[in-house]
């Protein structure tokens, strides 16, 4: 699939491109009626990356850089993003995001992993994370992670936010949100060649697919999935406007997990400190093995 972004080649993101491919390559999978498009380097103890609403798997590439000198990465792009196959279901709760997950982690044989949720990606970690393949799971790290909107005590921001997103998504398209979005996912002082990165990233969003993500985010909630079997954690960047930090500390509250900030990031932390988000997550891989080991 090309993706009109993909003709312009923005200079401060050239060099990301070209290292995208040569060290995070993509690859297809054929699913049971779908195609899952996942991108994957290094050896060892796996880990499984799932994005936000506005990405994609190719905002993981820095950290996964880091990370695939001593495991395995894995990173989809969620149902709908890039070249996967939209889900079924008009409006999909995390359930059928669950299920697709588990499509992919059958067909690359990973029996057990360390999961990582970004924002909404959140959502379909904790959903997988305490269901009925739960012991798959190692441990769960979920990093800026939106709650969603389902309880019906979050209705009436159930119906602004949806409006909210559609329209932007009618009057914009996919480029102008792009232009107009990406800086509220930075902390203030970011480096432009964040900035640039989260917009091409954003640029690439297919509508389908973030029309089945809106309702993802709208009609499902993190918390109905708890509690949870496994170790947890939450991160959160320091400046993150959209999904703040004391929300996120509740959520972390709520589920039983540790809590710690990233300095310097807003919500896309693992673009904005990609190093320092790597090390958490190389943490992560280590404990997990440990405790595997005990």
């Amino acid at each position: 699939m090309l993706h009109a972004i993909d003709t312009l080649v923005p200079p401060l993101t050239a060099d990301l491109q070209a290292q995208l491919a040569l060290d995070f390559p993509q690859r297809i999978l054929e699913l049971a009626g779908a195609r899952q498009a996942v991108r994957e380097c290094g050896a060892g103890p796996a880990i499984v990356l799932l994005h936000g609403i506005g990405s994609g798997s190719a905002s993981w590439l820095q950290v996964a850089q880091e990370l695939g000198q001593s495991a395995r990465v894995i990173a989809w792009d969620a149902p709908g993003y890039g070249d996967s196959t939209p889900l079924r279901a008009l409006a999909p709760d995390a359930s059928d995001y669950a299920e697709r997950l588990l499509q992919m982690l059958d067909a690359l044989d990973i029996q057990r992993c360390v999961l990582v949720g970004h924002s909404l990606g959140a959502i379909t970690a904790t959903a997988f994370a305490s269901g009925v393949h739960q012991q798959r799971i190692s441990r769960l790290v979920l990093i800026s992670p939106a709650q969603g909107y389902g309880h019906p005590a979050r209705a009436l921001q159930r119906q602004e936010v949806r409006n909210k997103r559609l329209r932007a998504l009618e009057q914009l398209g996919i480029q102008g949100m792009a232009e107009q979005r990406s800086a509220y996912m930075l902390s203030p002082n970011t480096a432009p060649k964040a900035h640039a990165w989260v917009q091409w990233n954003m640029a690439r969003l297919n509508p389908e697919g973030y029309r089945q993500a809106i309702e993802l985010l709208c009609g499902d909630d993190l918390l109905r999935h708890a509690p949870l079997s496994m170790p947890s954690e939450v991160h959160c960047g320091e400046a993150d406007g959209i999904t703040a930090p004391e929300s996120c500390l509740t959520l972390a509250k709520a589920l039983g997990a540790t809590f710690n900030l990233i300095a310097d990031a807003g919500h896309a932390s693992p673009i904005e400190q990609p190093c320092v988000v790597a090390g958490r997550l190389a943490c992560a891989i280590n404990v997990s093995l440990t405790g595997a080991l005990l």
